[in-house]
């Protein structure tokens, strides 16, 4: 903890794809990254949905300072106009990725707590001048703690799915449910997981696209196993815009996908609940029965999947100074230009360090955390947020405010998975998000409640 602040690294949360981004992004500004992972591997939010195909193409899911990094290794990039799943991302991108930053990248280091050495988050005296002080527990059950010159959270939401009670809070009976109701999109091509769901009654919390590829998949499941059906709950009705573009969807991937949800409710292999707002989880013998607020209460069914939604983990934060919105908990100034109410992915503006600056100096939350509880991250717009971050941290204030990235006119979010890559379109047809899978829905193809994007 002695060391000048300016000779010390800059500490990076999250071994993801805006993580490693920022990582990369410091080399090539000369600083010193050190990148903290809770797992036990590069990517390990993104291995969780391997099995899911991005909307976006592969030429919108690198980074340009993650590229250079990799050039003289002999890495070259897929096919650009080709659609890769999260496995894909980890295995072709992102694990070559870690393997070029090399120790610079820690596995199982779980952040606990940031603060400025010496000083909790009342203290004012000499605070700028403090480094970072990053608290730590490892893999064998060791503490440590880290000095940093400036700290970047690139820790996602993917560990706080959002509950099914339509308050935000678990619904009645929710946590004692909890071996019968799971917060991801099965991957039914996993024997065990197949069985789970095959020829059970399923039930599926949800309104955006994580909730469609659900829907979609577990049609696909009803055709080969008889007595498989699927309750689709919704909080709102059903009107024109419900499942998405469809045909006339300039992101043809994601058109489908609403097609395909649509083409099971229509089918029968999916009867919509609509208006339903979850208030209690009852058990019926070993089934669930979903219980409304106005007391309406559904059929009895085997499993739930809840895709309500993420939420970041702001626990370990609690002694910096962090300005965020109320709503959203996105950082103040990005908030008006993420709301969900008003923007989609590919309406978020191109945004950096002015945006995402807080009272803390040189502490910065990217990426998917970013965002807060807003679905409409776009991978671009994330590596575009540390490619600024880098150069004000690096001094270069003049290429910190500066934009330099163009989004697709078409850019929506988080990707479907419904796609083989003999059926996907071609990138010309439609941008797309990046880092998230259909659950998320964040330019990734990422899952959350939202969906996609």
């Amino acid at each position: 903890m002695n060391a000048p602040t300016g000779q010390l690294p800059v500490v990076v949360i999250g071994a993801g794809p805006v993580g490693l981004a920022a990582a990369a992004h410091l080399v090539e500004r000369g600083l010193e990254p050190l990148v903290l992972e809770a797992g036990p591997s590069v990517g390990t939010a993104v291995r969780d949905w391997a099995h899911v195909r991005l909307f976006s193409p592969w030429a919108e899911v690198t980074d340009p300072a993650a590229e250079k990094l990799l050039a003289p290794t002999g890495w070259t990039r897929p096919d650009g106009a080709t659609y890769p799943t999260g496995g894909d991302w980890v295995e072709r991108y992102l694990q070559p990725l870690a393997d070029t930053l090399g120790d610079k990248v820690r596995y199982g280091a779980t952040v606990t707590g940031v603060a400025r050495a010496g000083r909790d988050r009342i203290v004012d005296a000499d605070r700028h001048e403090q480094p970072f002080t990053v608290h730590l527990h490892r893999a064998d059950g060791r503490e440590e703690r880290l000095a940093a010159r400036a700290v970047i959270d690139a820790s996602g939401t993917w560990t706080i799915p959002s509950p099914m009670g339509a308050d935000g809070l678990p619904a009645l009976g929710e946590k004692r449910a909890a071996e019968r109701i799971s917060y991801r999109v099965p991957d039914l091509k996993d024997p065990a997981v197949r069985a789970r769901y095959a020829g059970r009654r399923i039930a599926v919390i949800g309104s955006g696209a994580s909730a469609f590829t659900a829907l979609a998949h577990l049609s696909d499941l009803a055709e080969d196993e008889p007595g498989t059906h699927t309750t689709w709950v919704l909080r709102r009705g059903i009107g024109a815009s419900t499942y998405g573009g469809g045909d006339a969807d300039q992101l043809p991937a994601r058109g489908a996908l609403g097609l395909r949800a649509k083409a099971a409710v229509e089918g029968g292999r999916a009867d919509a609940v609509t208006g339903f707002r979850t208030q209690a989880v009852e058990r019926d013998g070993g089934r669930l029965v979903l219980v409304a607020e106005d007391g309406r209460r559904l059929d009895p069914v085997d499993e739930a999947i809840v895709l309500t939604g993420l939420r970041p983990d702001l626990s370990f934060l609690s002694e910096v100074r962090l300005g965020l919105d109320e709503r959203l908990q996105a950082p103040t100034a990005l908030a008006p230009l993420i709301d969900p109410n008003v923007h989609s992915c590919g309406t978020v503006y191109p945004h950096g360090v002015g945006e995402l600056s807080h009272p803390e100096q040189d502490m910065y939350l990217v990426g998917m955390k970013s965002y807060g509880r807003a679905p409409t991250f776009l991978a671009m717009t994330g590596y575009e947020q540390v490619r600024s971050v880098a150069a004000a941290l690096a001094g270069d204030r003049e290429a910190a405010e500066r934009v330099e990235l163009t989004l697709p006119e078409t850019g929506v979010c988080g990707g479907a998975g419904l796609y083989d890559d003999s059926e996907a379109p071609q990138s010309g047809e439609g941008g797309g998000c990046c880092a998230a899978p259909a659950t998320l829905q964040i330019g990734i193809g990422a899952p959350t409640s939202s969906g996609g994007c």
